[in-house]
């Protein structure tokens, strides 16, 4: 890396952390119910336990789940070498949904617990994931066809989801229908280091295959030429997404478009080049999902709104446009 870029990349990640920093440092104070601050900066009173409990938490969980969803659309995007590609229209979001349906539709008791859950979802992102990359690697498909296969089995999973809701009982029925909607809920602590634990590792990883990627990115005649095993970064990659993808959906349902939005707004300010992109996906998804969040449980307070069904209506139309763009 040239000392230019270098530089570049170095300011990139200065700001882009910075600004996460400031966006989950003051997102907490942001909510439907007013806080008594001097109260809070005091430790008194229930604010403290809600701000403590409840709020911290919260901006947490939604930093994570951003983060990773907008890392593993850029991984598909430059795995794909396609801007439409992301986890959702390759199947693996509706896939990890219906392994984790499943898991609460058909487990024991009232309610699975969050390891079976999210063991049934990477499952089933992991499934879709390895159907796609083999088609990719054996029948050499195009980026496109590969994208319309992924619709193609997201509707066969929706399908699927839809079928296990309407068998389950009224508890798990409703249980199911809010875990589907897609939201960021005050989770425990422990949940968030486990969380942690999985995501940060593997995000890791995605970063360190920037340079990797950005010659991947060329087209993979021209990786092959400069010693790229491209058949072993795919599989890789597409696990990678996937581990990404089924873990943050296990906790918060399925959550559209992060992975289209952030990527492909931060590619057109910052460059295609992934040792940028990459750590500025990482940082900007974190912050715009912990937006999101403190949007949909403002904008009409006392009810919250499903921070799934805000990104939906910000993506669906941000989707068309890039069609149209294309």
């Amino acid at each position: 890396m040239g000392d230019d870029l270098r530089r570049r990349a170095g300011r990139v990640l200065a700001w882009s952390a910075l600004g996460a920093v400031a966006v989950a440092a003051v997102c907490p104070f942001v909510g439907g119910s007013g806080m008594d601050y001097g109260k809070l900066w005091r430790g008194e009173g229930p604010d403290w336990g809600i701000f403590v409990n409840l709020r911290v938490p919260r901006t947490l969980l939604a930093f994570l789940t951003g983060a990773a969803l907008s890392t593993a659309g850029a991984l598909y995007q430059a795995l794909l070498r396609d801007a439409l590609a992301t986890p959702s229209s390759l199947g693996v979001t509706a896939a990890a949904a219906l392994g984790a349906v499943a898991a609460l539709a058909l487990g024991p008791g009232d309610e699975a617990g969050f390891p079976v859950v999210w063991v049934a979802a990477l499952v089933g992102a992991g499934v879709v994931i390895t159907l796609v990359a083999a088609l990719g690697q054996v029948k050499r498909f195009t980026s496109f066809t590969l994208l319309l296969t992924g619709i193609a089995v997201s509707g066969v999973c929706t399908a699927l989801v839809l079928l296990l809701h309407s068998m389950a009982g009224l508890t798990k029925a409703f249980q199911i229908s809010h875990w589907l909607m897609g939201g960021i809920d005050a989770v425990e602590y422990s949940v968030l280091g486990w969380l942690a634990l999985v995501l940060v590792p593997v995000s890791w990883w995605v970063l360190r295959q920037a340079r990797v990627l950005n010659v991947v990115s060329y087209g993979e005649a021209w990786a092959v030429g400069r010693g790229v095993d491209c058949r072993k970064i795919t599989w890789q990659g597409f696990a990678a997404g996937a581990v990404l993808v089924g873990t943050t959906t296990a906790v918060t349902g399925p959550i559209a478009f992060v992975g289209l939005i952030v990527p492909h707004l931060l590619r057109r300010v910052l460059g295609p080049d992934h040792r940028v992109l990459l750590p500025a996906c990482l940082f900007g998804g974190g912050a715009f999902l912990v937006v999101c969040d403190a949007i949909s449980r403002s904008v009409l307070a006392p009810v919250e709104i499903p921070v799934g069904v805000t990104t939906a209506l910000l993506g669906g139309p941000f989707f068309v446009w890039l069609l149209w763009s294309r």
